[in-house]
């Protein structure tokens, strides 16, 4: 295959609202329990992800794999799936997201943009990148907390999510009270202006757009000037775009086409679960639009940075960038033989996350899906193959941010 042109365009964003979404990121107020930030499970540290398969959110202290369980607040399951990283998402391309697309940008809807969610539910987000945001804090696993235990925990159990009195009207409030913010934010929408929860995801929003572009990585620079990648990593490139057939999802500057794959991902953890059930298949896309066709497919992932942002898989399955490649080349034979002690799960009791891998029935209704062909590599091409996924790294990307804050305007504990 031609390889892809480097001319990714990003969207510009005022200094002020930048450095407003900077520290609304960070700071947990924006949580039922006012203690889970966005950076929890996206934070810099893990290459804007979390270090894990499935996170813990509400009811646990800590980052990454050094995450545990608050004992007097236990968890009632692990966050279903696993932690996308954050990079090039102010890039045009970027209209599609979470795992299983069930919310991208589409000019033919009424605000410009496709969810399940009610139309009145997607006013005044200034793009998809900030509507995203609606979803973490709406959830009990994530952000909003044990279904009665904070006043956000509350409206959400009672569907009052929009309009006065709601979650995000909640939280708002929360924000607008504190000086901080209020001051901030008169500098971005307007002096006096309401602060909404819209509002707030928009700076948010404009601050992970800048703070994570990543496109001066080997392979940006060998598509722009022409700088030789290493040896081996140009083979692996001649590999991913043509014998190993990568790139006919993988396309692209930054690896995606954006569009959904079944290729017999092992499922472990709980599974996208309704409230009254402890575990359940995650059937992916189908999940959105209720087509059969569409069991188990899942959003290709962009592969900027891949390296750095292990585990891998819709439900982190996979523990090492080799493991992985390893299951694309002969997924449902992966899929048969997977051992969970290839992934990385903080300590939980009762989790029971291998509950769907010891399914037959469900196993084979995965390996039935699959649309990925088996693909004939040696260990030398693998290594190679391996050595381009590092050629994907912008090592600039996570050092030329503004880093973490050491306060916020809530004055609450940030997570560095």
């Amino acid at each position: 295959m031609p390889l892809p042109q480097a001319d990714a365009t990003f969207a510009a964003f005022g200094a002020d609202e930048v450095a407003l979404g900077r520290l609304l990121f960070y700071d947990p107020v924006l949580s039922g329990s006012r203690e889970v930030s966005c950076a929890t499970c996206h934070h810099p540290r893990m290459a804007t992800a979390d270090g894990v398969s499935l996170g813990l959110g509400d009811g646990a202290s800590g980052l990454g794999r050094d995450r545990v369980v608050d004992p007097d607040n236990l968890p009632e399951v692990r966050i279903p799936r696993n932690a996308p990283a954050l990079f090039n998402l102010g890039a045009a391309e970027f209209t599609v997201f979470f795992h299983d697309g069930r919310l991208e940008a589409d000019p033919d809807k009424p605000h410009g943009i496709r969810t399940p969610l009610s139309d009145d539910m997607l006013a005044g987000f200034a793009s998809a990148l900030s509507a995203q945001a609606m979803f973490p804090v709406l959830s009990a696993d994530e952000m909003a907390g044990h279904y009665g235990e904070n006043d956000v925990a509350k409206a959400v159990r009672q569907g009052l999510l929009t309009g006065q009195g709601g979650a995000w009207d909640i939280i708002a409030t929360r924000v607008s009270m504190i000086p901080e913010y209020r001051q901030r934010f008169d500098a971005v929408i307007g002096e006096g202006t309401e602060i909404t929860f819209p509002a707030i995801s928009d700076a948010l929003a404009a601050f992970i757009a800048q703070e994570w572009r990543a496109d001066q990585s080997p392979f940006d620079l060998y598509l722009r000037e022409g700088k030789p990648l290493s040896e081996e990593a140009a083979a692996g490139m001649a590999l991913f775009y043509g014998k190993a057939d990568c790139a006919a999802c993988h396309t692209g500057q930054f690896q995606t086409d954006h569009s959904f794959h079944a290729i017999a991902m092992p499922q472990i953890g709980p599974g996208k679960s309704a409230r009254f059930e402890s575990h359940a298949r995650d059937t992916g896309r189908m999940r959105v639009t209720g087509d059969p066709a569409d069991a188990y497919a899942f959003r290709t992932p962009s592969l900027r940075n891949v390296a750095l942002t292990a585990p891998y898989g819709h439900s982190g399955s996979f523990a090492t960038l080799r493991g992985v490649v390893l299951h694309h080349l002969d997924p449902v034979t992966s899929l048969e033989s997977y051992d969970i002690s290839q992934a990385v799960l903080p300590p939980m009791d009762g989790a029971a996350d291998d509950w769907f891998m010891q399914r037959r029935d469900e196993i084979a209704a995965v390996a039935a899906a699959n649309d990925l062909a088996p693909v004939r590599l040696n260990s030398r091409e693998v290594d190679q193959i391996i050595a381009f996924l590092h050629a994907l790294t912008d090592d600039t990307s996570l050092r030329a941010g503004s880093g973490v804050p050491v306060t916020v305007p809530s004055g609450l504990k940030v997570d560095q």
